[in-house]
């Protein structure tokens, strides 16, 4: 889950550093005292006593060997030594203690989310296509925290995590990951992997525990979209083809591909939307519109606007149609 934390490392070396420097105060304050203190073999102490009595008094109550004898060396050791004991072992214990608090509230976080998130996008894969994906998203209004981010990459998911994601690290082809990510109450998933064959497997995978989910799935070659089909795809986006198409009409008609940047673009110029037709549109043809229809949408099946079916608008259809972004 996205937090605000310290890191474990910067952490433990701040807490290294505290500890170091109540041993290094205590060890002067005895050295400097030393004729306060009494060794059983009767010699004066030195700089290894006062480092030795000082480890043990704080991290121990101490052995008896190396006593303070003098009112001065006493009064240190009950103002000053004892004191320092208690931060010692604080910053100690604290350590060890944080981490176990922050596990479990972690593990509290995580099973709280769980139990109810509902609706929420699943985003297999966190390369370009994957940030492409949760970049559209956003640009349509979908909350952060109700996107799901699988990957095995920890540097990917850090990414992630920085805007808001809830994060999943492990592979979209284990269903404990994807139980995890709360696949099975997820409202549509992207399958997003580098390799096709990996899509297959996600996709399998997915449909078995998400039966009612949205899959969409991208895929590098088209020989390989009837596999995503059969697998559970409700669609299959062409990644290489597409892009060669858009490619190929750059050379004599850049302006096009210009257009369709701005079509799938959701926070520039022109977008691609869907809604609901209203009730003044019913029975009515949908070129007559005030808006650009290219399509409507009737019990699941898409007809374009030039398709016989699509004469007259029907009740409970949606419209596919070109929306004008105001910019900022």
């Amino acid at each position: 889950m996205p937090a605000t934390a310290i890191g474990p490392v910067r952490s433990i070396v701040r807490r290294v550093i505290g500890a170091s420097l109540a041993l290094a105060v205590t060890v002067l304050l005895v050295y400097m005292d030393r004729g306060g203190y009494s060794d059983t073999d009767g010699t004066p102490l030195s700089v290894l006593d006062a480092l030795y009595y000082a480890t043990v008094s704080l991290s121990t109550t101490g052995y008896g060997d190396i006593a303070p004898v003098s009112a001065s060396a006493r009064l240190v050791n009950v103002l000053v030594i004892t004191p320092l004991r208690v931060l010692f072992l604080i910053v100690l214990v604290g350590t060890t203690l944080e981490v176990l608090t922050e596990r479990s509230r972690q593990a509290l976080k995580i099973q709280r989310w769980r139990s109810r998130v509902r609706d929420h996008v699943v985003v297999i894969g966190y390369g370009t296509k994957g940030r492409s994906a949760v970049t559209a998203l956003l640009g349509e209004g979908a909350e952060a925290g109700n996107i799901v981010v699988v990957d095995p990459d920890p540097t990917a998911l850090e990414v992630a995590s920085s805007l808001g994601l809830v994060t999943v690290n492990g592979s979209g082809t284990r269903s404990d990951v994807l139980r995890v990510a709360g696949i099975p109450r997820a409202r549509a998933v992207v399958v997003a992997p580098p390799r096709d064959d990996t899509a297959v497997l996600v996709t399998l995978t997915a449909r078995e525990l998400a039966p009612k989910a949205q899959i969409v799935a991208a895929v590098r070659e088209a020989e390989n979209v009837h596999l995503l089909r059969q697998s559970g795809a409700d669609s299959v986006v062409i990644s290489s083809e597409t892009s060669g198409r858009l490619l190929g009409i750059a050379t004599s008609t850049p302006s096009v591909v210009e257009m369709f940047e701005d079509l799938l673009s959701p926070d520039l110029g022109l977008a691609i939307a869907e809604r609901e037709v209203e009730r003044t549109e019913v029975g009515g043809s949908p070129r007559h519109l005030s808006d650009i229809v290219l399509g409507l949408v009737r019990d699941g099946q898409l007809y374009r606007v030039d398709a016989p079916e699509a004469d007259a608008i029907e009740e409970g259809d949606r419209l596919l149609y070109v929306k004008k972004v105001a910019t900022a």
